[in-house]
């Protein structure tokens, strides 16, 4: 019996609105044209925040501050809160619901896609766990701030209790995409800076808590490492956990005019990252 493949795309630094409209352009083929899974690993160039669907950006993201560090800011096809990309890896998969080995149910695919992630990083040595659904009681929880990275939710990839991937999903016509940040490095100063304060004061209490909250592969391991290291081992373990294979591939001339267009329509104007 031959062993199911998903496609692999392996993408250099590119910018907010490429990268967003890239991710898009994936679930469309994959709902339309080949229906072929595919994983993909990718970074930013310039940096850049994106903000989930339905966050007000003018509240929750400091405009200013993002000009002058040279940060673009971009608003997500998903949900959740924001996030800072620049230090890190960033990976998206898209898959139709109708795969027999992928979960039905959000929670329940994020838990799948979850091990997978945690298989990958075993292979770096580091002993990472998912985050499980808890019932608060008595003592009430701070109130989270903007920040994606602020707090892990349900099924999340966590070390040593700090949040090291951030995830979030959509589905739209029967297809799932799922994409995440895995850090390379976290940097809570920069993280707060670029969300929406008043007060200075009010920022370097919120990088505290992003310090105590998150966690970056340098300060696990020690040192630092490349995203092709890392790419490597997280494809190694959406193999195993998949039991699948993954053959390189390119983009299709049919998604590289979804980018463009997604680009000219969408990610590249107010309309879209300014609409809340």
């Amino acid at each position: 019996m031959t062993m199911p493949s998903w496609r692999l795309l392996q993408d250099y630094p590119a910018s907010a609105a490429w990268n967003m409209a890239a991710d898009e352009a994936m679930l469309i083929s994959c709902g339309c044209e080949t229906g072929r899974p595919t994983l993909r690993f990718y970074g930013w160039n310039p940096p850049a925040v994106s903000i989930g669907y339905f966050q007000r950006l003018a509240t929750e993201i400091d405009q200013d501050v993002c000009q002058k560090l040279g940060i673009d800011i971009i608003r997500r096809l998903t949900g959740g809160r924001a996030v800072l990309h620049e230090h890190e890896l960033t990976y998206s998969l898209v898959v139709r619901e109708d795969e027999p080995y992928v979960p039905s149910t959000v929670t329940e695919s994020y838990r799948f896609f979850s091990r997978a992630i945690i298989n990958g990083l075993a292979r770096l040595g580091i002993a990472a766990e998912m985050k499980s659904p808890e019932t608060h009681k008595g003592k009430p929880r701070t109130q989270a701030s903007a920040a994606c990275f602020d707090a892990p939710s349900h099924y999340e990839v966590t070390v040593a209790g700090r949040k090291l991937v951030g995830s979030a999903q959509v589905r739209r016509d029967g297809v799932l995409l799922q994409h995440g940040s895995i850090l390379l490095s976290l940097q809570p100063e920069r993280m707060a800076a670029v969300l929406q304060s008043a007060q200075t004061e009010r920022d370097d209490m919120l990088a505290q808590e992003l310090a105590e909250k998150a966690i970056g592969l340098d300060e696990i391991l020690g040192r630092s490492i490349d995203p092709v290291t890392v790419a490597n081992a997280i494809l190694a373990g959406f193999e195993e956990q998949c039991d699948l294979r993954f053959e390189s591939g390119l983009w299709t001339d049919s998604e590289m005019d979804y980018i463009d267009e997604l680009i000219k329509q969408k990610y590249g104007v107010k309309a879209w990252n300014f609409r809340r």
